[in-house]
C-alpha cells in the first residue's frame, strides 16, 4: 500500500522528472529545457528526531561562545567594579 503524498507549497511533487524551469516558475531562470537527473531524498516526519543532541550541543556551544568572548567584557567590568568600590570607600 502506498501512503498518500503530503501537501507541499511547491508546484510539483518531489522527485518528478519533466520539471521545466521557465519564466513562470520560481527564480525566472528562463530555461525551457526539462531538468533531468534531479534526485531528491526525503525522510518521513515520524522518523526524524529533531531534538537529537540539542541539550548536549547547547551546553558545549554555550561554553565555546562564552570562553571566546569573556576576555572582551570581563576586564572592563572588573575595572568598573573596582573603580566604583574605590570611589565609594573614598
Amino acid at each position: 500500500m502506498r501512503p498518500s503524498q503530503i501537501l507541499r507549497s511547491g508546484e510539483l511533487p518531489i522527485g518528478k522528472y519533466g520539471h521545466y524551469l521557465n519564466k513562470d516558475t520560481w527564480g525566472h531562470l528562463g530555461c525551457i529545457q526539462p531538468q533531468k537527473g534531479i534526485i531528491t531524498y526525503t525522510i518521513s516526519s515520524n522518523r526524524q528526531n529533531v531534538l537529537a543532541g540539542a541539550a548536549h550541543d547547547a551546553v558545549f556551544n554555550t561554553w565555546r561562545r562564552f570562553s571566546a568572548q569573556v576576555l572582551y567584557w570581563a576586564p572592563p567590568l572588573l575595572a568598573a567594579y573596582y573603580a566604583m568600590d574605590w570611589a565609594i570607600k573614598r
